[in-house]
């Protein structure tokens, strides 16, 4: 898939784990490893924009494409 999550790197920038990540952002632990995996196949705008708050990053600091 050419769209890449890199939530794990973020989270590792700032020092934040699953579990804090996913009480702060109110999603369920599992759904925000599917996320994190990148085996999500979308993710609501509102969702996002509560993680790029909790991680003061930018949409693209998490998202990024690459061509095939």
């Amino acid at each position: 898939m050419p769209i890449i999550v890199n939530l794990d790197v973020m989270m590792a920038r700032r020092k934040i784990s699953l579990n804090e990540l996913s009480e702060k952002v109110d999603i369920t632990p599992a759904n925000l490893s599917i996320l994190k995996t990148g085996k999500a196949k979308a993710i609501r705008f509102s969702t996002l924009e509560t993680i790029c708050k909790v991680l003061d990053c930018q949409p693209a600091d998490i998202l990024e494409y690459r061509s095939e």
